[in-house]
């Protein structure tokens, strides 16, 4: 099997130039990176980061959970089990995991948790494609079910899953609220719901902070396609899971413990950006030479939970 971080098509040479195809790929990367003008729908932008992970030893795609970690790879597997642990995974469960990127924290939670069966959804056809080759490596294949399909409209039955379980994705959806009242469709009574997710911070009562704050969201929610729709705060977050009829809603923001310490990381191990394009390594250079304070201004990043009686 081919290493899963050999060089991509963005670097890839033959001879002394690019294929066509690499740059091809090249110039669509740029004008995303750089074109105020230029989105991509949800698929196209996971499509275009392929298997360029922030990770050495796996693809997860997570910024990380750092309070106990000092690597990237420790801080992603961390906050997959911080996620899992929250909502109280184990033998017994069936899951159902929302975006699951490449299915690293599937095979994580199936060795480590243990649940019964992990139930997965995910849009992107090439990350489908790469996560079920890595369940069937992994020899998982027979209680990690990997599925192509939406939160928003989920193929799967009435009150048939124990948890549901949404790691750095729900902010995608259009909408979140959609989502949310999939989740409560599905879930038995006494199930669970668990997200990681990104939300914008409240404006700053100071004028160029706030500025900073919108470049800082803006940015993020541009690139990255998040739907005006689930532009809210915590306040807004926790109504609308009690509208879809969740109970015992907790929401903590982890910010602290993830992007300064990421942004460090980062900043003094320069790995992974040996493998962007040109540009966006002169991108990437230039965040780090500002402070995480800066960059990361407008967002927040939280833990979720609720309960369905």
């Amino acid at each position: 099997m081919a290493d899963k971080h050999e060089s991509n098509d963005f670097d890839g040479k033959q001879g002394s130039s690019m294929s066509d195809k690499s740059i091809g790929r090249f110039f669509d990367y740029l004008n995303w990176l750089f074109n105020p003008f230029h989105g991509l729908k949800t698929t196209e932008v996971y499509d275009l980061i392929g298997t360029t992970s922030l990770t050495t030893n796996a693809l997860y795609l997570n910024l990380g959970y750092w309070r106990d970690a000092d690597t990237i790879d420790e801080a992603s597997e961390e906050l997959a089990l911080l996620v899992a642990k929250r909502g109280g995974m184990g033998p017994g469960d069936t899951v159902l995991d929302c975006g699951y990127g490449f299915g690293d924290q599937d095979i994580l939670w199936t060795r480590t948790m243990k649940p019964d069966k992990i139930i997965g959804l995910n849009i992107t056809r090439s990350q489908v494609e790469q996560a079920r080759k890595n369940v069937l490596d992994a020899g998982f294949e027979k209680s990690i079910d990997l599925r192509e399909g939406s939160a928003t409209e989920m193929p799967i039955d009435n009150e048939s899953v124990d948890l549901v379980v949404s790691v750095e994705s729900a902010f995608h959806y259009r909408s979140r609220e959609d989502f949310f009242r999939e989740a409560f469709r599905v879930l038995r009574p006494g199930g669970r719901l668990v997200t990681a997710d990104i939300l914008p911070l409240k404006n700053s009562d100071n004028l160029f902070r706030r500025l900073e704050q919108w470049i800082s969201w803006n940015m993020v929610a541009g690139k990255f396609n998040i739907p005006q729709e689930n532009y809210y705060l915590i306040p807004t977050y926790n109504d609308k899971l009690s509208s879809a009829g969740f109970v015992n809603i907790d929401i903590e923001s982890i910010r602290d413990d993830v992007y300064t310490p990421l942004h460090e990381y980062l900043s003094g191990d320069r790995t992974f950006v040996g493998k962007l394009p040109p540009l966006a390594k002169m991108l990437a250079q230039f965040s780090f030479n500002r402070s995480a304070d800066s960059v990361y201004a407008g967002l927040d990043y939280i833990l979720s939970y609720g309960a369905k009686l």
